[in-house]
C-alpha cells in the first residue's frame, strides 16, 4: 500500500480551481492494465421489407476488428475498430467494405505536465435531413455517407510559482465519402454535401487560483481555423479573453468573463455554366471556381461577456451554468456533472458555439473521455449513435444528423446516463439540436444562408451477463428530424433490436439478433423492415 496524490478540482471558464487529497492506492492500482482483444467474425444476415412481403434480401459478412483499453502510468486508451465485407445474393447488388470505430488515446510525455492525445471515428452519417432515415444500412440505402475523422495535439499543464499555465494545439482532419441523397420531397433541391477540410485549434491561458488573493483569475486567448475543400469554405476564429472566480462559500462561485472575438467564414462561388446557374461533379458537390473571389457568409467581431455560478457540493457533483451576450445575441451554456457511485454517472450539457462539420466532429471526440463503451448495432455492425463512460459520455447525433458543406451555429443539450449494476449495462442519451447556417448570398448557396435545421434524439442500449458464458442486450433509437426548408416535412426514424450471446468453447461466441427498424418520410411510403442473424465470433 503507497500514498497517492489525487488532484481534482473546478474548471471555472478558463480558470481550474484544484482540490488536493492524499489517498491510499493498493499495489495492483499501480500495475499495467492492458487488455487487447482482436477478433474474426462470420454471420449470416436475412433482412425482410415488411412493406413489400417479397422484397427479401440475405448476405453473408465477413469482419475483423479489434477491442483494445488500456490503461498504464504513461498512457490511457480505448479503441474500438471493425473492418466488414458483405457478400450479397442478389442480382443488382455488388459485395461492399464497411470501416467502423472509435478510439481515444492518451500519453503522458512529461507526468502531469505534457501530454499527447489523439482520437478518431469511423462511423455513417445521413447526408440530408430531408431524405430517409435508416439504421440498418444494407444493400442500396439512400441518404447514407462514411464519415471519417481524426485529430491529434499535444496539452500543457504547469505551474510557474503561484501561476497556473495551460496550452494545447490540435490539428484534425475530416472526410465525407459522396453518397446520393435518394428520393427527396417534391420540389426539394439536394444540399451541397461536404467533402474533406482540415482544422486546427490552438488555446493557452495564464491564471491564479483563489487564495493569495480573494478571487481567482485569469486570461487566455484561441485561434480555430477550419480550411474546407468544398467551394474553397474557411472558417477562422481569434480569440482573448479574461476571467474571474469569486468564491461565495466553499462549494460555490461567482464566475465571470468578457472577451473580444473576430469570427470571419468565407467561400468562393461555384462555377457556371452558359445559362449562370452552379455546376456540379459526378458526386453531386459542386464545382469551386478558384478565380472566385472570396464571398463573406459570416463576420462578426466586437466584445463578448458571460457570467454564472459553478457549484460543487462534493467531488461527485459539479454544476457551472453560464448566461451572455455572443455571437450578436443572447448565449447560454453549461454542464451538469453527477457521479454518486463507480456504477452510475450523469452528464449533462448545454452548448452554443459556430463552427463547421469537421471542427464540430473533433470537438466531440476531443471531449470523450480514453475510458468509454461504444455498442454497435449487432445486425449491421455500425456503431450506435453515443458512447458511455464513467468518467465522461458522448453522442454524435448532433454532428452526423446531416453532412451539409456550409459552416454553422450549433446551440442544442444533450444528457447521457451510464449505469453499471450487478451484470446490468444500461446507457441512455437524449437530446436537441439546432443548427443555424452560413452562405453567402452571392455565391452558389443563397438559400442555404440563414436555414435553421432541429434534430431530436433518443437511444438507450440494456445489456446483462445472464451466466458465465451468455449474456444478452438490446437497442432502441429515435429521431425526429427538421430540415427547415420550405415546403419540407419532418422525418421520424424509430427502431429497436436485440441480440443473445453464447460463449460455445473458449474463445468462441456465437450470436443471434432480430431486429426492428422504421422512418416515415411524409410524401413517401413508410419503410419498415426486420431483421435476423446468426453469427460465429472468435477472439484471440
Amino acid at each position: 500500500m503507497t500514498l497517492r496524490k489525487l488532484v481534482t478540482g473546478l474548471k471555472i471558464g478558463t480558470v481550474f480551481v484544484p482540490i488536493v487529497a492524499v489517498i491510499a492506492q493498493p499495489a495492483h492500482a499501480r500495475d499495467r492494465n492492458v487488455e487487447i482483444a482482436p477478433y474474426i467474425e462470420v454471420q449470416q444476415v436475412l433482412v425482410a421489407d415488411l412493406n413489400n412481403g417479397t422484397d427479401v434480401l440475405t448476405y453473408t459478412s465477413v469482419a475483423a476488428g479489434i477491442d483494445a483499453s488500456i490503461q498504464t502510468r504513461q498512457a490511457e486508451a480505448q479503441v474500438n475498430l471493425r473492418y466488414e465485407r458483405r457478400f450479397f445474393y442478389s442480382d443488382g447488388l455488388g459485395d461492399d467494405d464497411i470501416v467502423s470505430g472509435l478510439a481515444r488515446v492518451g500519453v503522458q510525455l512529461v507526468p502531469n505536465v505534457l501530454s499527447l492525445e489523439a482520437g478518431g471515428i469511423a462511423t455513417r452519417s445521413r447526408v440530408d435531413l430531408r431524405g430517409a432515415a435508416p439504421t440498418n444500412t444494407v444493400g442500396q440505402t439512400d441518404n447514407v455517407t462514411q464519415v471519417y475523422s481524426v485529430y491529434a495535439g499535444p496539452n500543457l499543464s504547469t505551474n510557474i510559482g503561484a501561476l497556473d499555465v495551460n496550452a494545447n494545439y490540435r490539428v484534425g482532419y475530416t472526410k465525407v465519402e459522396s453518397e446520393e441523397t435518394g428520393p427527396l420531397p417534391p420540389g426539394q433541391l439536394p444540399i451541397d454535401i461536404f467533402d474533406d477540410s482540415i482544422s486546427h485549434s490552438a488555446n493557452a491561458s495564464v491564471g491564479m487560483q483563489p487564495g493569495e488573493l480573494p478571487f481567482g483569475w485569469s486570461v487566455s486567448g484561441g485561434w480555430e481555423r477550419e480550411d474546407a475543400d468544398q467551394l474553397d469554405q474557411r472558417f477562422e476564429n481569434k480569440y482573448a479573453r479574461a476571467d474571474v472566480t469569486v468564491p461565495v462559500s466553499s462549494t460555490l462561485a461567482l464566475v465571470g468573463g468578457v472577451g473580444y472575438e473576430d469570427i470571419e467564414i468565407s467561400e468562393r462561388d461555384a462555377v457556371r455554366d452558359a445559362n449562370g446557374d452552379p455546376v456540379f461533379d459526378t458526386d453531386g458537390r459542386l464545382v469551386t471556381d478558384p478565380t472566385s473571389p472570396r464571398l463573406l457568409s459570416y463576420d462578426q467581431d466586437g466584445i463578448f461577456w458571460d457570467a454564472g455560478v459553478l457549484w460543487r457540493p462534493s467531488r461527485r457533483t459539479t454544476l457551472e451554468a453560464r448566461v451572455g451576450q455572443r455571437y450578436g445575441s443572447e448565449t447560454y451554456y453549461g454542464s451538469f456533472g453527477y457521479q454518486p457511485n463507480e456504477q452510475t454517472s450523469l452528464n449533462l450539457s448545454v452548448y452554443d458555439t459556430v463552427s463547421g462539420f469537421g471542427s464540430l466532429l473533433n470537438d466531440n471526440l476531443a471531449s470523450l473521455g480514453t475510458s468509454f463503451s461504444s455498442n454497435r448495432n449487432p445486425l449491421s455492425g455500425e456503431l450506435n449513435g453515443c458512447a458511455f463512460g464513467q468518467g465522461s459520455s458522448l453522442c454524435f447525433n448532433d454532428v452526423l444528423q446531416s453532412a451539409a458543406s456550409s459552416s454553422f451555429r450549433a446551440r442544442g443539450v444533450n444528457a447521457q446516463l451510464a449505469y453499471n449494476h450487478q451484470g446490468w449495462e444500461t446507457g441512455l442519451g437524449i437530446g436537441y439540436s439546432r443548427r443555424n447556417f452560413f452562405a453567402s448570398q452571392l455565391g452558389a448557396l443563397p438559400a442555404v444562408d440563414g436555414l435553421t435545421d432541429e434534430n431530436y434524439y433518443a437511444n438507450l442500449f440494456v445489456g446483462k451477463q445472464i451466466d458465465a458464458r451468455s449474456s444478452f442486450d438490446t437497442n432502441f433509437y429515435a429521431n425526429l428530424l427538421d430540415s427547415g426548408f420550405a415546403g419540407a416535412p419532418n422525418v421520424l426514424g424509430i427502431g429497436a433490436n436485440a441480440a443473445y450471446y453464447r460463449q460455445i468453447i473458449p474463445g468462441l461466441q456465437g450470436t443471434a439478433a432480430v431486429g426492428l427498424d422504421s422512418f416515415k418520410q411524409d410524401g413517401f411510403d413508410s419503410e419498415l423492415t426486420a431483421s435476423a442473424l446468426l453469427g460465429l465470433r472468435y477472439d484471440f
